[in-house]
């Protein structure tokens, strides 16, 4: 008896993980009891927001910036906090009583407000960092009735990197009001500095990053554009040292050439002089 015989089955391409498993995009990335959770993006900004934050009228030393750091605010509720994005205070030391680095930021004990701060809206953050929470009975107060009410901080910045939104606010009678942006920056007055808009790349992503200015509304330089600024600069002086080195040589051949054309013709340079 004979069989019939059969092509030998194709084995099926393995899968590839990339497209069978879930991306970024399809899983969360906060947890619905604590929304708010760090991207990359409430990494990246605070550290440049950081780095551009100077003050001229304060010593560094008596300038204190952190992101993402528990803010207790209420010492008869010693564990209410908020954790900012990102906030500034002036007038405190940058290390917890001149000699350590803080753990949290404890306002009845540094007796200095934060003075400015910044919120990067998420999809589960978005309603209250707008304000438009409401507290329920029993539980702590809202992020923006502790930054307007308890806190009294007299600026208030709330930033989208998903529609590039800033918007502002400037503690007005005890209440925040929306201030107005000039070219896309509000000045503070009380600090001589803007906070605004910027388009650029910083760490190797082109994008609108909000960052500090002068008064005058120039920008402030983070570390590393100032190390490339001071590269810059110095390749510039030594070309231009070569350049004048080079204008030196060519004058000087040029009356070495003169010279030799006057004796040609049976005049002595010296004499000329």
């Amino acid at each position: 008896m004979t069989f019939p015989t059969y092509p030998p089955a194709q084995a099926e391409p393995p899968l590839d993980p990339r497209q069978s498993l879930p991306t970024m995009y399809d899983l969360p990335s906060e947890d619905p009891k604590e929304p708010g959770l760090p991207d990359t993006f409430h990494l990246d900004q605070p550290q440049l927001l950081e780095f551009t934050f100077l003050p001229p009228g304060w010593d560094a030393e008596q300038v204190f910036t952190a992101s993402d750091l528990n803010l207790y605010y209420d010492a008869t509720q010693p564990r209410w906090h908020k954790r900012p994005d990102w906030f500034a205070a002036v007038g405190v030391p940058r290390l917890y009583q001149g000699r350590d680095m803080r753990l949290s930021y404890v306002v009845w004990q540094e007796r200095v407000n934060p003075f400015v701060v910044v919120e990067l809206l998420s999809p589960g953050t978005e309603d209250e960092d707008l304000g438009r929470t409401v507290q329920q009975a029993g539980e702590p107060p809202t992020k923006w009735q502790v930054y307007e009410q308890i806190l009294r901080i007299p600026y208030y910045f709330v930033f989208s990197r998903y529609t590039d939104e800033l918007r502002a606010f400037h503690l007005v009678g005890g209440h925040y009001e929306p201030a107005e942006l000039m070219d896309g920056r509000l000045f503070i007055p009380e600090l001589q500095l803007s906070l605004g808009w910027w388009q650029g790349s910083y760490k190797s992503m082109n994008r609108l990053w909000l960052r500090w200015f002068t008064a005058e509304g120039r920008l402030i330089l983070s570390p590393g554009e100032r190390a490339t600024a001071a590269e810059r600069q110095l390749i510039e002086s030594q070309q231009q040292l070569i350049e004048s080195q080079q204008q030196l040589i060519e004058s000087q051949q040029r009356e070495e050439r003169l010279a030799a054309r006057l004796r040609e013709l049976g005049i002595d340079p010296e004499q000329l002089v």
